[in-house]
């Protein structure tokens, strides 16, 4: 008997994780088949079309776009492990985002004079600087956004809440003037200053030569590299880091009596999320073949953390839709809509100067009437939900049968 009801006790659980690797499973499938339309679609469809089909989609969603949806995606998936796995709120993850591009800028072009050296690049021979591959850039940014993720999370240890964000915001505040003020550190030339770092060298991939034009094949290496992010964050989650980070978010007092290592716990949830920063600021950096500081201001952090909390914090799959919907409509939804809005009313609107009020409305609306997010996951749903599951057993309901 006590054997019947042991495993009857097991039962459910050994369910609810084939439900969710198929639920996992179903996503990824989706991901790629979308990943192959889209590539086919601009590779091979596209250049056949007739001109109203192709103006269509060069107005509302042009190649260089999704590709730059793309590298949102990495970033907020990133943040996601920091603040929706672990609940450390971070104001600063733009940081990561400038580390990786001026590690391409300058492993990645001609910027550093009086050197000319060249490890599997893409660049001519004889050129001057340093080119490394592609490949192995996004392995030295990684290394260096990880690093740079431990020394932000070191001394915020002992920080939660209000604090813990002022911090992260003054990193990321820091980071960003050093580099649009790095042109004389010293007497020295660390990063062009406000002028930046251009050209990068091309992307060399088993031998393909991938030039600033080639959008369509660049786009198949940025949802290589959200392919990645994704499996490492699904591996962390239901792995054992990824159950004590979830303890610390719930409650980082029981976490620590259960006997989860609050500062190790803490530090990887930074140093992962940074990973993921220093990857897509390579990536970005690529996508415009340039590194420029204007471009790593403080309201990227507040771009992505809306990404996060839009998707649904703690869902990848939540994530990733968040971080595609408000990066369309941050590049080109937005300027399209207001140009057919204009045409066909007659109006002389600019749209895109109010992408951030619409931001907050979004925010607003989405704490007002769905605070889990577009695609929740299912923990945070039950928690958001709890103070009315409360408030039903405060009146005699069956929660069982009310809840869905």
């Amino acid at each position: 008997m006590a054997t019947e009801v042991t495993t009857a006790r097991q039962a459910p659980p050994t369910r609810r994780r084939a439900r969710g690797l198929s639920y996992n499973a179903k996503w990824a499938i989706g991901f790629a088949i979308a990943a192959f339309v889209v590539f086919a679609l601009y590779q091979w469809f596209l250049p056949n079309a007739n001109a109203n089909v192709q103006s269509f989609f060069n107005d509302w969603a042009p190649m260089s776009v999704l590709d730059e949806c793309m590298v949102w995606m990495i970033c907020a998936l990133g943040l996601n492990v920091v603040v929706g796995y672990a609940g450390l709120l971070d104001l600063g993850y733009v940081a990561f985002w400038a580390i990786g591009g001026y590690i391409a800028g300058w492993f990645f072009s001609d910027f550093v004079f009086g050197v000319s050296w060249s490890f599997f690049g893409s660049a001519r021979p004889g050129e001057p600087g340093i080119h490394v591959n592609f490949l192995l850039v996004l392995l030295i940014a990684a290394g260096f956004a990880a690093l740079a993720g431990v020394m932000i999370g070191a001394p915020t240890l002992r920080l939660k809440s209000d604090y813990l964000a002022l911090v992260t915001l003054g990193f990321g505040e820091i980071t960003s003037q050093v580099f649009r003020n790095g042109d004389d550190i010293f007497g020295h030339n660390l990063d062009n200053g406000t002028r930046g770092i251009t050209p990068l060298d091309p992307i060399k991939i088993f031998g393909f030569r991938l030039g600033p034009f080639d959008l369509t094949y660049q786009f198949l290496v940025m949802v290589f590299l959200v392919a990645v992010v994704v499996f490492v964050s699904l591996r962390l989650r239901h792995g054992r880091l990824g159950r004590a980070w979830l303890a610390i978010r719930e409650d980082e007092l029981a976490a620590s009596m259960m006997g989860v290592p609050l500062m190790r716990t803490k530090l990887a949830a930074y140093g992962v999320g940074a990973v993921a920063g220093g990857l897509g600021g390579v990536a970005f950096a690529a996508h415009i073949n340039a590194v420029i500081p204007d471009r790593f201001d403080f309201s990227i952090s507040i771009t992505l953390l809306a990404m996060v909390v839009l998707g649904g914090m703690g869902n990848v799959w939540g994530v990733m839709v968040g971080a595609l919907v408000l990066a369309w409509i941050n590049a080109n939804g937005l300027k399209q809509f207001g140009t057919t809005f204009n045409s066909s009313f007659h109006t002389n609107i600019n749209f895109p100067s109010y992408n951030f009020g619409l931001f907050g409305l979004i925010l607003v609306l989405m704490m007002l009437f769905r605070r889990e997010g577009l695609i929740p996951e299912a923990r945070t749903k039950l928690l958001l939900r709890e103070p009315d599951r409360a408030m039903l057993e405060a009146h005699g309901a069956e929660v069982d049968e009310v809840e869905p």
